[in-house]
């Protein structure tokens, strides 16, 4: 059985840091690939925020993500998280975590197209205001 369960995201103010975490059941390590994806409010498309493949070492991101937010696999766990870093009023969507089955070793850098993926989580509401 395949389930991704977004939790972390509430109410903060601009600067602030915020850890979002997808936990994956369904998938076994190494052999998938989780992206993170933002839909803003008034929105119907969900943009792409960054990939983690087979590993920690193994990542892309949005350009407006890079060096802000950072994805990272817990290696004694299922969990995939999103820290998000000097957080904007920009940022604020529901972030939804995804994930799709690779051969380990695989780059990532393909995988930022939400109609690839089939197995997504509920989302987690991530809203930055003063």
């Amino acid at each position: 059985q395949v389930q991704l369960v977004e939790s972390g995201g509430g109410p903060v103010q601009p600067g602030s840091s915020l850890t979002l975490s997808c936990w994956v059941s369904g998938f076994t390590p190494p052999n998938y690939a989780t992206s993170w994806f933002c839909q803003a409010p008034g929105k119907e498309e969900r943009a792409w925020v960054g990939t983690l493949g087979d590993s920690n070492a193994n990542t892309e991101y949005a350009t407006f993500a890079k060096g802000r937010f950072a994805i990272a696999r817990d290696p004694a766990k299922n969990v995939v998280t999103l820290q998000l870093n000097s957080l904007k009023p920009d940022d604020t969507a529901i972030y939804y975590c995804a994930a799709i089955t690779i051969t380990p070793g695989w780059p990532v850098v393909s995988l930022y197209w939400a109609g690839q993926f089939d197995d997504w989580g509920q989302g987690t509401q991530v809203t930055v205001s003063s």
